[in-house]
């Protein structure tokens, strides 16, 4: 109440969440630096949400960290870096959404939630779980859920919007990836990839490939996806880990690709060839083989 509050993101998001409740106020950092610069320099409070580490923002990370106003961390990653002035860390939460629904509750503040502001949570919670899929075994996502519920959100109508809305283009994208995905059965796992000659092939545009690395998950006894696409802007590979069960997908993505996350969803990147991720990919294989087969 009484606060002037800007929602600064670093590039732009898919267009499968402009439908949310806001979106149309969310400024790009990319698009408008020198006026979000300003909009940091000046706040009393910035809020962090959802990234452990400044690198994880891009070109606003120097903007961030030379503010002068105070910095408050919510957050749901491994291993957050000391950037802020309080950091709110909870790893075993299934998203920072989730995070932020009970932060919202502990102050008291339950009743001014909004029906637009429920939908942002569940939309949060919902995207942040592979659709609870994964990270949401926790009966409490459930009972949060039910009170989302009472501020009169539409569930089945948020999937649909999220899910449900895709382009023809991204459609015939998945297609072709999925022809040419390569399954390990020795090692329970799959492999995916993009490359950017692929990406112009399709019109590709940010978000087209969200979610591409679930569905090899669906083959019977594959317990493990990976997925690699080539970045548009940066000469670097992206990568997307997978698992069920308790295959630590974090660890292999700290130890192979300078990465982390959470058990069942991490990532990270690779500064090299397709064909070299691909080989590094094989030889994580390989390391953890026993796990992956005890998991089999």
């Amino acid at each position: 109440q009484d606060k002037t509050v800007n929602v600064i993101v670093p590039n732009a998001f898919p267009d499968f969440l402009r439908w949310m409740p806001g979106s149309k106020d969310v400024l790009l950092y990319d698009h408008y630096k020198e006026f979000a610069d300003k909009l940091i320099s000046e706040a009393e409070i910035i809020c962090c949400l959802d990234f452990n580490a400044l690198s994880r923002i891009d070109a606003m990370a120097d903007a961030v960290k030379a503010a002068k106003g105070k910095k408050i961390l919510i957050d749901h990653h491994l291993y957050p870096e000391e950037f802020c002035d309080i950091t709110i860390s909870h790893p075993n939460i299934s998203s920072t959404s989730e995070l932020v629904f009970r932060l919202i509750c502990r102050m008291g503040y339950f009743n001014e939630i909004t029906k637009a502001g429920a939908e942002c949570i569940y939309t949060g919670m919902m995207t942040d779980t592979g659709g609870f899929t994964y990270n949401s075994n926790n009966r409490e996502i459930y009972f949060i859920i039910s009170e989302l519920l009472s501020k009169g959100i539409d569930k089945d109508d948020i999937y649909r919007k999220v899910y449900n809305t895709y382009s023809e283009g991204r459609l015939r994208l998945m297609g072709y990836v999925l022809s040419q995905m390569k399954v390990y059965p020795d090692y329970h796992a799959a492999l995916i990839s993009l490359t950017r000659n692929e990406q112009g092939r399709f019109d590709y545009i940010r978000g087209d490939s969200e979610g591409f690395v679930n569905i090899p998950l669906s083959i019977k006894d594959v317990v493990f996806s990976c997925f690699l696409r080539e970045d548009t802007e940066k000469p670097m590979i992206k990568v997307s880990l997978r698992s069920v069960g308790t295959f630590p997908c974090n660890q292999l993505a700290a130890e192979f690709f300078n990465g982390g996350g959470h058990l069942n969803a991490s990532g990270g990147e690779f500064y090299g060839t397709m064909d070299e991720a691909k080989k590094v990919l094989e030889r994580a294989l390989e390391k953890f083989k026993p796990l992956l087969n005890a998991k089999g």
